[in-house]
């Protein structure tokens, strides 16, 4: 896999690059397939000394991309945070294609739960120590959406003290999400029909 990475106020010295380069290597000894990490590494003024060094990753491999991102008060902690956040977050999503393939695979052969369970124990789940468990819905919630612009949608996100607000955009007809960026600025995500079927 491709390692590249980009600095923003803060050179690139050799050191950096060792340094980045070990720590990747948590992440990409998990894949096998062709693919590139994007390591952003950017030096900011900050009030808060915590925030001063940051640190984003994006991995991209077989049509799958994970991303972290991460601050502390120096690039190598920023580094060594944002690693460990898409370590767990690839070996989530290995356990999640391991059991699901696992499954498959049972299917196939007639294999009943009963005789997976038993294999489980006799050759054990090479993942589960490292996987974390899944997160289940606790919370539903259903609203009526009626149609706003984004500052209105802005205005309603902030009385309700939200990070995040869905709505029926007035002027494309659309949905989207309305979202709260570190140091108090807004994202906006608009929604588009797919255009080819998959």
């Amino acid at each position: 896999m491709d390692i590249n990475i980009r600095t923003k106020n803060l050179k690139a010295t050799p050191a950096i690059r060792e340094y980045v380069d070990k720590k990747v290597d948590r992440i990409l000894r998990h894949f096998t397939s062709d693919g590139s990490v994007t390591v952003e590494l950017i030096s900011q003024d900050s009030h808060s000394q915590d925030q001063r060094a940051v640190a984003q990753l994006t991995l991209e491999t077989g049509g799958l991309a994970l991303r972290s991102e991460e601050r502390a008060q120096n690039i190598n902690a920023a580094i060594d945070a944002a690693v460990d956040v898409l370590v767990r977050r690839v070996r989530r999503y290995k356990g999640k294609y391991y059991r699901t393939e696992r499954a498959k695979r049972a299917v196939r052969r007639g294999q009943t739960l009963q005789d997976r369970a038993t294999d489980d124990l006799l050759l054990g789940d090479p993942l589960d120590d490292d996987v974390e468990p899944e997160g289940v819905v606790v919370k539903r919630k259903t609203f009526s959406v009626k149609p706003s612009s984004v500052d209105d949608a802005i205005f309603q996100m902030e009385l309700l003290g939200h990070d995040f607000y869905l709505f029926l955009n007035s002027d494309t007809g659309a949905y989207n999400v309305l979202y709260r960026r570190r140091g108090g600025q807004y994202g906006l995500i608009e929604t588009q029909p797919l255009t080819q079927p998959l």
